[in-house]
């Protein structure tokens, strides 16, 4: 089976397309690019038959008739968390907690800072955003360092190109050069739920379904929470 998905969760679809394989489900291959790239190969009518995308993204190719809109579930919840440099070869650790106590930490860090690193996608437009509705772009925004696509900011991070980083959780665990000062506090938090469909091009829609069923299962929360991802609460 074929599908496609976004870079921020290649690695956990990696782990969990192999555990499906051992559950005795289809193998698939995921080929993980931009997201922007992802939607517009899946609006373009590529064969594929699995879809992940973060999950507003799902909802438009859904309602295009791109995917199956019945079969659209949360698989992971991604956090965006704040870094600085560390030593070049040290792999950086999953905090605890948040990185500041409230927004307003999150906004003087902001303003000392001298080159503030921010990703491609929905974690990168929010943030942009909220420093919009700050009241902050005038004062800092020829600070911002949009990452190139495909380049974490991790890698931007550890390069010494920014003193100040912010992407998802699940990006910046383990990356060499990384110090995570923790998640966003909760009045200022950036999460993304990720989702998987079926899509409408699929071979097997049945079998994509059965692989989602598995993916979206208690058996497969361990793995989530492995690569730092949390597990999306029920609707």
């Amino acid at each position: 089976m074929k599908a496609i998905s976004s870079m921020a969760t290649r690695h956990v679809l990696a782990e969990l397309t192999e555990a499906a394989v051992t559950a005795g489900l289809p193998r698939v291959d995921v080929d993980s690019v931009g997201g922007v790239d992802a939607a517009q190969r899946v609006a373009a009518g590529e064969q594929l038959d699995l879809v992940f995308l973060a999950s507003d993204a799902l909802d438009r190719l859904a309602a295009d008739g791109h995917v199956d809109a019945a079969s659209v579930v949360p698989l992971v919840l991604s956090q965006v968390a704040v870094a600085v440099p560390s030593g070049r070869d040290d792999p950086a650790e999953r905090p605890d907690g948040a990185a500041f106590p409230d927004a307003g930490g999150v906004r003087d860090a902001l303003r000392d800072a001298q080159r503030i690193g921010y990703s491609t996608g929905p974690s990168g437009t929010a943030l942009v955003a909220m420093i919009e509705e700050w009241g902050l772009m005038a004062e800092i925004g020829d600070r911002l360092v949009q990452a190139r696509p495909g380049v974490p900011v991790a890698r931007s991070l550890a390069d010494g190109d920014v003193d100040l980083g912010f992407q998802q959780l699940s990006e910046l665990v383990g990356q060499p050069g990384v110090r995570i000062l923790g998640v966003l506090p909760a009045d200022c938090a950036i999460d993304t739920v990720f989702s998987g469909a079926v899509a409408a091009t699929a071979s097997d829609p049945d079998a994509a379904r059965d692989v989602l069923a598995f993916m979206a299962s208690a058996a497969a929360s361990g793995i989530k929470t492995a690569h730092s991802f949390g597990v999306p609460a029920a609707s």
